[in-house]
């Protein structure tokens, strides 16, 4: 009785292990799925098409690249969907130039190139864009997924080089998946404060059903259970890369999420600057972000009549002869300034910081990220008001409530002399 036991034991537990390998297998390899979204077998259709597509429906005008076989069908749909492809001499200076797109345009910058070394190159320009909070979208080559960690060319862990230096890293594993994660790294890298993101491609999920099946390495037929186990499990990979590959989806830009001012932070600015005799506005590279067109912007400055120091992107801004435009010892200006606004300006080694900040100063800092709108706060200086919001949209809602208010002429003269003092002296 206790063999019987035993025998029915073991067939049980051998029973349920097999169903439970079955229902992993057919969890992660898509089987039901498979079934009723079957791979378009005989599609010449390719991963860098959707790629290609998505780009566009994003206003992609330009895609950096060093081109190499990982990547090649994304810089081909590319062309042909006319994006302007253009081709460097090193990996880091199409990073570096998808980053000038974004700063100048304010649309997503976007590079390719191929995988292992030539992603490592990129590794400086992706911290550059980090540092100085610009939407990159970085896209890099990838071995096939069936080698990876397996020795296969360039197989090195891109992910864990990139997470510190990207708001998003993600590794598509399907065709199906494409769109999902590029629309949704978009997002992320115009979202709050924008910054770079990196998604990787293997080289099944861009090239086309029969290019791929031809490269999986299937057994010729023989007569042995494990080649026919093998080609078993190579099909079903392959089949679960492209199912519902190429069926209809969305392709366009999912809603960008901006940090906003409250009407009472707004209010509480206009209170303390309309009551300001000496106040001063110092502009960062934050205030050019979308949504607010730098035009507009220039405007609400002029209008709230407040002279500014500018910095980063801000350069030029107001035009070379604005009565507004101070550029000489602002050590000075500050130390005098009753009302200072840091508009995207951060209290870092530029500003000492925050050693040159006023006591009796009232500041107020807008900044879309928290860290940088309280860095060295409550040491080296002390906010009236911080407010975690978009600083090009601040301002101009803070200069609807000044609607009147007029800055002490005397105060702009005393600072302008000081600029045609201190360039003299330059001369």
């Amino acid at each position: 009785m206790a063999i019987v036991e035993v025998l029915l034991y073991t067939i049980g537990t051998v029973v349920l292990l097999l169903l439970a390998a079955i229902a992993f297998a057919v969890h992660k390899y898509s089987i039901i799925y498979q079934f009723f979204h079957p791979p378009a077998v005989n599609s010449k259709s390719n991963g860098g098409d959707i790629v290609a597509e998505v780009l566009k429906a994003h206003g992609v005008k330009f895609l950096f690249t060093l081109c190499g076989g990982h990547i090649s069908p994304i810089n081909v749909a590319a062309e042909r969907e006319g994006i302007r492809v253009i081709n460097t001499r090193h990996e880091v200076t199409a990073v570096f130039a998808a980053d000038a797109v974004a700063r100048m345009t304010g649309a997503i910058g976007a590079a390719v190139v191929t995988a292992g070394p030539c992603l490592t190159n990129t590794i400086t320009a992706v911290k550059n864009a980090q540092m100085a909070e610009t939407p990159v979208l970085l896209m890099g080559g990838a071995a096939v997924s069936l080698l990876k960690g397996r020795g296969a060319l360039q197989d090195i862990d891109q992910m864990s080089l990139f997470k510190p230096l990207c708001k998003f890293c993600a590794a598509v594993q399907t065709v199906r998946d494409i769109a999902p994660v590029l629309r949704e790294a978009i997002r992320v890298a115009q979202s709050d404060t924008p910054g770079p993101v990196f998604v990787e491609f293997p080289i099944d999920v861009l090239y086309d059903y029969q290019n791929v099946l031809k490269g999986a390495g299937l057994n010729s037929p023989k007569g042995d259970l494990m080649s026919k186990i093998v080609n078993m499990y190579t099909m079903s990979c392959v089949g679960n890369i492209f199912a519902g590959g190429f069926e209809l989806r969305e392709y366009g830009p999912l809603p960008v999420q901006r940090p906003m001012a409250s009407s009472g932070q707004v209010q509480q600015a206009v209170e303390l600057v309309s009551r300001a005799k000496k106040p001063l506005i110092i502009l960062g590279s934050q205030a050019t972000l979308p949504p607010t067109p730098v035009d507009e912007l220039r405007k609400a400055l002029e209008a709230m009549g407040i002279p500014c120091f500018l910095g980063g992107m801000t350069r030029g801004m107001l035009g070379r002869n604005s009565p507004l435009h101070i550029r000489q010892r602002r050590r000075d200006a500050l130390k005098e300034a009753d009302v200072v606004i840091l508009a995207g300006a951060v209290p870092d080694f530029r500003l000492n910081y925050g050693r040159v900040l006023s006591k009796r100063s009232k500041i107020i800092a807008v900044n879309r990220n928290k860290s940088q709108l309280l860095l060295n706060a409550g040491v080296m200086w002390r906010p009236a008001l911080a407010v975690q919001a978009d600083v090009g949209s601040f301002l101009l809602e803070v200069s609807k409530g000044l609607t009147g208010f007029n800055c002490s002429s005397e105060w702009i003269q005393s600072l302008k002399a000081r600029d045609e003092e201190k360039e003299t002296s330059n001369l």
